[in-house]
């Protein structure tokens, strides 16, 4: 067989493999065809708007939001439509909707591609989240001085001083470190959380599962069982991860074998939660794969998030002194009276809005409460989402001068403000659902571990605020983020400048 008749045969297969999708792709857009689209409709071209969108993200979408504000529009992705949902009435049917019409979990799946990376079985089961719901929330108040304990000498550790001279850091790895350290004293507690390969293996799979499943998104569907075979393997992860946590786990089950799960002294840590969940019938070699991925899951998920928002946060504390006192006043005040603690933390209402407002205007993500369409489904309004189709509510909803005053402005405590009203001081915390407020999500698909994530930026915020003077390094201001696409992430190569306070 020459040359020319294997190029051939090869393009022919590769055409015969994707003539379904195309197919499939061409009926999805004439279903869709009555729904407003941001760039061009047509099936070619919206690869050209699909290439705009990679470049101009937030523009295409401030562009929708403006244009059909309280209704749907679309825009391309390389391998699908995203349909956009604003407005309370229909945000609120997102919510309100059962998983047989629109599955937060299906979403998920496909936005992480969770069945490639990790395997089908990872992607149904329900562990991690009972996990973060149950003994991780509930423990943030007995566990809470392991947490600030951690963040004090991660600080140290991470941080170096020359007397009363300033020191400069990269912002965004500086803070993983810290992140990752403090996040697993909650998990696994001394000594692993401070061993430097467990913390490095667990940094590395956050990164390598991010880049994959970015890379992964960018090709069609048929190809997707081929590129992540190419892409890094994350089985190595988990081979180091096991080392760590295989013989902890054994001494752990027979622990509890010779004297039983209430035992005071039990360790209650992210192990003895997951050990609950472990199904019966599996293998002890399962199990400990079970318990591995679980464990670097719950780390992906707080590194990830907790890194990129207090990078966000810290951005904003250096590049806005005008706040600082305030706030240092506040922390002292508290701490003066009630000493370190969960309740203590929750009383400093100006760090609470410091960190919502960051966060408001972080363009933390684009999508936000992206669900997928599993049954045609019609919204209170009329509109009808044709199934297989993924939805979403814009995160420019943050920016609607209908819903905030001055809203592309920065106000460090516009929600202390909000707080101050009749009835109003429970709400506008950072932990709050609110459908003008939608870092979170909503409704039973909630982010649950929003109340962790909370107390420990608040404490590395507190923290900061008695210990450093900040300001960005250059004289510079806050740093515009990198976007890429749907994805959206702090300035990773910012530095920032600390000073040890006297």
């Amino acid at each position: 067989m020459n040359n020319t008749t294997t190029l051939y045969a090869l393009l022919s297969v590769a055409t015969l493999l994707y003539a379904p999708s195309v197919w499939k792709a061409l009926v999805n857009n004439y279903k869709l065809r009555s729904i407003p689209t941001v760039g061009s409709s047509g099936f070619w071209t919206s690869y050209l708007g699909a290439l705009r969108f990679f470049r101009h993200a937030h523009s295409m979408m401030q562009e929708g939001y403006d244009k059909h504000r309280g209704s749907i529009f679309k825009v391309p992705l390389f391998s699908k439509w995203v349909i956009m949902v604003s407005g309370p009435e229909m945000i609120n049917d997102i919510r309100s909707a059962s998983d047989d019409y629109l599955s937060s979990p299906e979403a998920g799946r496909e936005r992480m591609h969770v069945d490639l990376i990790l395997g089908a079985e990872f992607h149904h089961n329900t562990h991690l989240a009972e996990v973060v719901k149950q003994p991780l929330t509930k423990n943030i108040g007995p566990k809470f001085a392991d947490v600030q304990d951690e963040i004090v000498t991660a600080f140290n550790d991470n941080i170096k001083f020359q007397g009363n001279e300033w020191t400069t850091v990269i912002a965004y790895s500086t803070i993983m470190d810290i992140v990752c350290r403090t996040s697993n004293r909650m998990f696994v507690g001394l000594p692993l959380c401070r061993n430097p390969d467990y913390l490095q293996l667990n940094k590395q799979f956050t990164i390598d599962f991010v880049k994959t499943a970015m890379i992964l998104d960018l090709f069609p569907s048929f190809l997707r069982s081929i590129a992540v075979r190419l892409l890094p393997d994350i089985r190595k992860n988990i081979e180091r991860a096991k080392k760590h946590i295989e013989p902890i786990f054994d001494d752990r089950l027979k622990q509890d074998a010779r004297l039983g799960k209430e035992r005071p002294d039990r360790p209650n840590d992210a192990i003895s939660w997951l050990i609950e969940y472990l199904n019966p019938e599996q293998s002890n070699a399962q199990h400990i794969r079970s318990l591995v991925i679980h464990m670097l899951l719950i780390n992906f998920v707080s590194i990830h998030t907790t890194t990129m928002a207090f990078t966000h946060v810290l951005y904003d504390l250096a590049s806005r002194p005008e706040y600082v006192q305030p706030m240092r006043d506040e922390v002292e005040a508290v701490i003066r009276e009630e000493g370190w603690s969960k309740s203590a933390i929750g009383k400093m209402r100006k760090l609470d809005s410091f960190i919502k407002e960051s966060l408001r205007l972080s363009n933390f993500l684009f999508f936000a409460m992206q669900r997928k369409v599993m049954k045609d489904f019609t919204f209170s309004n009329g509109v009808t989402i044709p199934a297989g189709n993924r939805i979403a509510a814009p995160f420019v909803t943050h920016i609607d001068p209908e819903y905030y005053v001055d809203a592309n402005n920065f106000d460090g405590f516009r929600f202390e403000k909000m707080r101050n009203g009749e009835g109003m001081e429970k709400k506008h915390q950072i932990i709050s659902l609110d459908f003008n407020y939608i870092l979170f999500g909503h409704g039973r698909h909630a982010c649950p571990g929003r109340f962790f994530a909370a107390n420990e930026l608040k404490v590395m915020l507190a923290h900061v605020l008695l210990n450093y003077d900040v300001q960005m390094a250059n004289g510079g201001g806050r740093p515009a983020n990198r976007v890429f696409g749907q994805n959206s992430m702090p300035n990773p190569t910012a530095q920032v400048m600390f000073r040890k306070r006297v």
